[in-house]
Protein backbone atom coordinates (compact mmCIF):
# COMPACT_ATOMS: atom_id res chain seq x y z
CA UNK A 1 0.00 0.00 0.00
CA UNK A 2 2.90 2.34 1.06
CA UNK A 3 4.68 1.36 -2.22
CA UNK A 4 1.05 2.47 -4.12
CA UNK A 5 0.91 5.84 -2.21
CA UNK A 6 4.83 6.90 -3.22
CA UNK A 7 4.19 5.73 -6.99
CA UNK A 8 0.76 8.25 -7.13
CA UNK A 9 2.89 10.92 -5.72
CA UNK A 10 5.85 10.64 -7.53
CA UNK A 11 3.55 10.21 -10.68
CA UNK A 12 1.65 13.04 -9.59
CA UNK A 13 5.30 15.00 -9.11
CA UNK A 14 6.03 14.56 -12.17
CA UNK A 15 2.65 15.76 -13.86
CA UNK A 16 2.55 18.88 -12.07
CA UNK A 17 6.28 19.38 -13.41
CA UNK A 18 5.44 19.36 -16.72
CA UNK A 19 2.83 21.19 -16.10
CA UNK A 20 4.44 24.03 -14.73
CA UNK A 21 3.23 27.02 -16.75
CA UNK A 22 -0.02 27.66 -18.33
CA UNK A 23 -0.58 25.50 -21.76
CA UNK A 24 -1.21 29.10 -23.62
CA UNK A 25 2.33 29.72 -22.73
CA UNK A 26 4.05 26.33 -23.21
CA UNK A 27 1.97 26.10 -27.03
CA UNK A 28 3.83 30.13 -27.20
CA UNK A 29 7.40 28.87 -26.71
CA UNK A 30 6.40 26.10 -28.81
CA UNK A 31 5.37 28.15 -31.64
CA UNK A 32 8.67 30.41 -31.48
CA UNK A 33 11.13 26.75 -31.08
CA UNK A 34 9.25 25.67 -34.54
CA UNK A 35 8.98 29.12 -36.12
CA UNK A 36 12.62 30.12 -35.58
CA UNK A 37 13.98 26.64 -36.46
CA UNK A 38 14.60 25.72 -33.08
CA UNK A 39 16.22 22.14 -33.74
CA UNK A 40 19.18 23.87 -34.95
CA UNK A 41 19.51 26.27 -32.10
CA UNK A 42 22.82 26.82 -30.95
CA UNK A 43 21.28 26.03 -27.46
CA UNK A 44 18.16 23.89 -28.65
CA UNK A 45 15.28 22.75 -25.80
CA UNK A 46 14.41 19.12 -25.32
CA UNK A 47 11.17 19.16 -25.92
CA UNK A 48 10.42 15.97 -23.79
CA UNK A 49 12.36 17.79 -20.72
CA UNK A 50 10.36 20.38 -17.85
CA UNK A 51 10.07 23.99 -19.45
CA UNK A 52 12.16 24.91 -16.80
CA UNK A 53 15.29 23.20 -17.93
CA UNK A 54 15.13 25.24 -21.47
CA UNK A 55 17.69 27.01 -22.26
CA UNK A 56 17.45 30.62 -22.11
CA UNK A 57 13.82 30.54 -19.98
CA UNK A 58 13.05 31.60 -16.30
CA UNK A 59 9.68 30.48 -14.72
CA UNK A 60 8.48 32.25 -11.43
CA UNK A 61 5.18 31.65 -9.88
CA UNK A 62 4.06 29.26 -12.48
CA UNK A 63 4.89 31.58 -15.47
CA UNK A 64 7.67 32.20 -18.19
CA UNK A 65 8.91 35.72 -17.15
CA UNK A 66 11.96 35.86 -18.89
CA UNK A 67 13.49 34.61 -22.62
CA UNK A 68 17.27 35.24 -23.04
CA UNK A 69 17.88 33.17 -26.17
CA UNK A 70 20.29 36.04 -27.61
CA UNK A 71 23.62 34.77 -29.88
CA UNK A 72 21.61 31.65 -30.40
CA UNK A 73 21.46 31.07 -33.90
CA UNK A 74 17.38 32.00 -34.58
CA UNK A 75 16.41 31.86 -38.10
CA UNK A 76 13.18 32.75 -38.85
CA UNK A 77 10.02 35.03 -37.55
CA UNK A 78 8.52 35.37 -34.24
CA UNK A 79 5.19 34.26 -34.16
CA UNK A 80 1.98 36.21 -32.69
CA UNK A 81 1.49 33.78 -30.13
CA UNK A 82 4.29 35.37 -28.41
CA UNK A 83 1.48 38.03 -27.24
CA UNK A 84 0.05 35.26 -25.66
CA UNK A 85 3.45 34.85 -22.71
CA UNK A 86 1.31 37.88 -20.74
CA UNK A 87 3.74 37.73 -17.66
CA UNK A 88 6.71 38.31 -19.37
CA UNK A 89 9.76 40.93 -17.97
CA UNK A 90 12.29 39.98 -20.33
CA UNK A 91 12.75 39.45 -23.82
CA UNK A 92 16.33 39.02 -25.58
CA UNK A 93 16.84 37.70 -29.15
CA UNK A 94 19.97 39.67 -29.57
CA UNK A 95 22.31 39.14 -32.59
CA UNK A 96 19.92 36.21 -34.54
CA UNK A 97 18.75 35.68 -38.21
CA UNK A 98 15.65 37.01 -37.20
CA UNK A 99 13.47 38.66 -40.32
CA UNK A 100 10.12 39.51 -40.67
CA UNK A 101 7.73 41.82 -38.42
CA UNK A 102 7.49 42.48 -34.73
CA UNK A 103 4.45 40.37 -33.66
CA UNK A 104 0.82 43.42 -33.06
CA UNK A 105 0.76 41.20 -30.30
CA UNK A 106 3.95 42.80 -28.58
CA UNK A 107 1.30 44.87 -27.00
CA UNK A 108 -0.47 42.54 -24.72
CA UNK A 109 3.27 42.12 -22.46
CA UNK A 110 1.66 44.14 -20.08
CA UNK A 111 4.43 43.43 -17.37
CA UNK A 112 7.18 43.21 -19.96
CA UNK A 113 10.64 45.55 -18.97
CA UNK A 114 13.00 44.94 -21.58
CA UNK A 115 12.59 44.21 -25.39
CA UNK A 116 15.24 43.71 -27.15
CA UNK A 117 15.72 42.27 -30.67
CA UNK A 118 18.55 44.31 -31.83
CA UNK A 119 21.44 43.06 -34.37
CA UNK A 120 18.46 40.82 -36.69
CA UNK A 121 17.47 41.86 -40.20
CA UNK A 122 13.76 42.80 -38.66
CA UNK A 123 11.59 44.60 -41.20
CA UNK A 124 7.99 46.58 -41.06
CA UNK A 125 7.17 49.04 -38.68
CA UNK A 126 7.61 49.48 -35.01
CA UNK A 127 3.88 48.20 -33.78
CA UNK A 128 1.46 51.06 -32.26
CA UNK A 129 0.45 48.04 -30.01
CA UNK A 130 3.74 49.11 -28.30
CA UNK A 131 2.58 52.03 -26.50
CA UNK A 132 0.46 49.67 -24.35
CA UNK A 133 4.01 48.58 -23.00
CA UNK A 134 3.72 50.57 -19.45
CA UNK A 135 6.29 48.85 -17.93
CA UNK A 136 9.22 49.12 -20.28
CA UNK A 137 12.22 50.70 -19.73
CA UNK A 138 14.76 49.09 -22.08
CA UNK A 139 13.64 49.65 -25.70
CA UNK A 140 16.82 47.99 -27.83
CA UNK A 141 15.77 47.69 -31.73
CA UNK A 142 19.03 49.07 -33.29
CA UNK A 143 20.76 47.36 -36.17
CA UNK A 144 17.58 46.00 -38.14
CA UNK A 145 15.90 46.93 -41.34
CA UNK A 146 12.64 48.98 -39.03
CA UNK A 147 10.66 51.09 -41.92
CA UNK A 148 7.89 53.54 -41.38
CA UNK A 149 7.89 56.64 -38.57
CA UNK A 150 8.37 56.61 -35.30
CA UNK A 151 4.88 55.80 -33.29
CA UNK A 152 3.52 58.33 -31.03
CA UNK A 153 2.79 56.00 -28.73
CA UNK A 154 6.55 55.96 -28.02
CA UNK A 155 6.22 58.94 -25.85
CA UNK A 156 3.56 57.34 -23.38
CA UNK A 157 6.09 54.81 -22.20
CA UNK A 158 6.99 57.13 -19.12
CA UNK A 159 8.80 54.43 -17.52
CA UNK A 160 11.27 54.34 -20.98
CA UNK A 161 15.11 54.70 -19.49
CA UNK A 162 16.60 53.58 -22.67
CA UNK A 163 15.18 54.17 -26.94
CA UNK A 164 17.92 52.41 -29.21
CA UNK A 165 16.63 52.13 -32.40
CA UNK A 166 19.58 53.40 -34.20
CA UNK A 167 21.00 51.76 -37.82
CA UNK A 168 17.68 51.19 -39.28
CA UNK A 169 15.32 53.07 -41.86
CA UNK A 170 13.11 54.52 -39.78
CA UNK A 171 11.51 58.10 -41.49
CA UNK A 172 9.77 60.79 -40.38
CA UNK A 173 10.33 63.43 -37.32
CA UNK A 174 10.68 62.81 -33.57
CA UNK A 175 7.30 63.47 -32.05
CA UNK A 176 7.29 66.54 -30.07
CA UNK A 177 6.06 64.97 -26.80
CA UNK A 178 9.15 62.72 -26.51
CA UNK A 179 9.44 65.09 -23.39
CA UNK A 180 7.26 62.95 -21.80
CA UNK A 181 9.85 60.51 -20.87
CA UNK A 182 11.55 62.29 -18.21
CA UNK A 183 13.33 59.17 -16.97
CA UNK A 184 14.96 58.51 -20.11
CA UNK A 185 18.60 58.28 -19.98
CA UNK A 186 19.65 56.92 -23.52
CA UNK A 187 18.47 58.11 -26.65
CA UNK A 188 20.10 56.48 -29.70
CA UNK A 189 18.20 57.24 -33.34
CA UNK A 190 21.45 57.97 -35.15
CA UNK A 191 21.64 56.41 -38.52
CA UNK A 192 17.93 56.44 -39.88
CA UNK A 193 16.54 58.75 -42.14
CA UNK A 194 15.09 60.88 -39.39
CA UNK A 195 13.91 64.62 -40.63
CA UNK A 196 12.61 67.98 -40.01
CA UNK A 197 13.97 70.28 -36.42
CA UNK A 198 15.42 68.56 -33.19
CA UNK A 199 12.06 69.45 -31.08
CA UNK A 200 12.30 71.73 -28.70
CA UNK A 201 9.86 69.22 -26.35
CA UNK A 202 13.74 67.43 -26.03
CA UNK A 203 14.51 69.76 -23.41
CA UNK A 204 11.90 67.67 -20.61
CA UNK A 205 14.19 64.75 -20.61
CA UNK A 206 15.38 65.68 -17.33
CA UNK A 207 17.65 62.26 -16.46
CA UNK A 208 18.88 62.54 -20.26
CA UNK A 209 22.58 61.26 -20.27
CA UNK A 210 23.39 60.19 -24.15
CA UNK A 211 22.07 61.87 -26.94
CA UNK A 212 22.45 60.47 -30.28
CA UNK A 213 21.29 61.69 -33.60
CA UNK A 214 23.80 61.66 -35.66
CA UNK A 215 23.83 60.42 -39.17
CA UNK A 216 20.30 61.62 -40.32
CA UNK A 217 18.79 64.47 -42.22
CA UNK A 218 17.51 67.08 -39.33
CA UNK A 219 17.86 70.42 -40.33
CA UNK A 220 17.17 73.89 -38.43
CA UNK A 221 18.70 75.01 -34.97
CA UNK A 222 20.40 73.54 -32.16
CA UNK A 223 17.44 73.72 -29.59
CA UNK A 224 18.74 76.07 -26.70
CA UNK A 225 16.13 73.98 -24.17
CA UNK A 226 19.23 71.22 -24.63
CA UNK A 227 20.96 73.14 -22.19
CA UNK A 228 18.75 72.64 -19.23
CA UNK A 229 19.60 68.93 -19.56
CA UNK A 230 22.02 68.76 -16.85
CA UNK A 231 22.73 65.01 -16.54
CA UNK A 232 23.88 65.26 -20.58
CA UNK A 233 27.23 63.59 -20.76
CA UNK A 234 27.09 63.12 -24.66
CA UNK A 235 25.60 65.01 -27.03
CA UNK A 236 26.41 63.19 -30.82
CA UNK A 237 24.85 65.18 -33.09
CA UNK A 238 27.07 65.21 -36.34
CA UNK A 239 25.90 64.26 -40.09
CA UNK A 240 22.45 66.41 -40.49
CA UNK A 241 21.94 69.45 -41.97
CA UNK A 242 21.58 71.72 -38.73
CA UNK A 243 22.36 75.41 -39.32
CA UNK A 244 22.95 78.68 -37.27
CA UNK A 245 24.79 78.77 -33.96
CA UNK A 246 25.28 76.65 -30.84
CA UNK A 247 23.54 77.92 -28.36
CA UNK A 248 25.11 79.58 -25.46
CA UNK A 249 22.96 77.21 -23.02
CA UNK A 250 24.87 74.28 -23.54
CA UNK A 251 27.67 75.94 -21.74
CA UNK A 252 25.82 74.89 -18.96
CA UNK A 253 26.64 71.31 -18.84
CA UNK A 254 29.13 70.46 -16.63
CA UNK A 255 28.85 66.91 -17.28
CA UNK A 256 29.35 66.93 -20.84
CA UNK A 257 32.32 64.38 -21.82
CA UNK A 258 31.91 63.94 -25.96
CA UNK A 259 30.14 67.11 -28.07
CA UNK A 260 30.14 65.81 -31.99
CA UNK A 261 28.98 69.01 -34.11
CA UNK A 262 31.05 68.06 -37.42
CA UNK A 263 29.48 67.92 -40.49
CA UNK A 264 26.59 70.52 -40.11
CA UNK A 265 26.49 74.13 -41.18
CA UNK A 266 26.48 75.56 -37.97
CA UNK A 267 28.46 78.73 -36.59
CA UNK A 268 30.39 80.67 -34.14
CA UNK A 269 33.69 80.58 -32.28
CA UNK A 270 33.84 77.16 -31.63
CA UNK A 271 37.45 77.53 -29.30
CA UNK A 272 35.77 79.41 -27.20
CA UNK A 273 32.83 77.40 -26.51
CA UNK A 274 34.98 74.65 -25.88
CA UNK A 275 37.23 76.33 -23.15
CA UNK A 276 34.45 76.73 -21.25
CA UNK A 277 33.61 72.72 -20.87
CA UNK A 278 35.79 71.45 -17.74
CA UNK A 279 35.36 67.12 -18.18
CA UNK A 280 35.07 67.67 -22.30
CA UNK A 281 36.90 64.18 -23.63
CA UNK A 282 36.00 64.49 -27.07
CA UNK A 283 35.21 67.88 -29.28
CA UNK A 284 34.88 67.59 -33.27
CA UNK A 285 33.05 70.37 -35.08
CA UNK A 286 33.82 71.68 -38.88
CA UNK A 287 37.09 73.69 -38.13
CA UNK A 288 38.21 72.52 -34.51
CA UNK A 289 38.71 69.17 -33.41
CA UNK A 290 39.66 67.61 -29.85
CA UNK A 291 40.75 64.60 -28.94
CA UNK A 292 40.86 63.34 -25.07
CA UNK A 293 44.69 64.17 -24.35
CA UNK A 294 44.41 67.83 -26.05
CA UNK A 295 41.36 68.31 -23.84
CA UNK A 296 42.76 68.08 -21.11
CA UNK A 297 45.82 69.70 -21.71
CA UNK A 298 43.61 72.95 -22.66
CA UNK A 299 41.38 72.74 -19.91
CA UNK A 300 44.36 72.65 -16.96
Amino acid sequence: MKNLLLALVLCLSTTLAFASIPDTEKEALLSLFKSTNGENWTNSWDLNTDVETWYGIEIENGHVISIDLSFNNLVGQLPESIGDLNELRHINFYRNRLFGNIPFSIGNLAQLEILNIAFNSIGGQIPHSIENLKQLKGLHLFMNRLEGELPSGLTKLENLESLELFSNNLRGQIPEAIGNLSNLKVMSLSSNHLTGRIPSGISGLSSLERLELYDNKFFGTIPSGIGQLENLQEILISDNALYGQVPSELKQLSNLKILMLNNNDLSGDFSELYTEFANLEQFEVDNLSENNSTAVANND
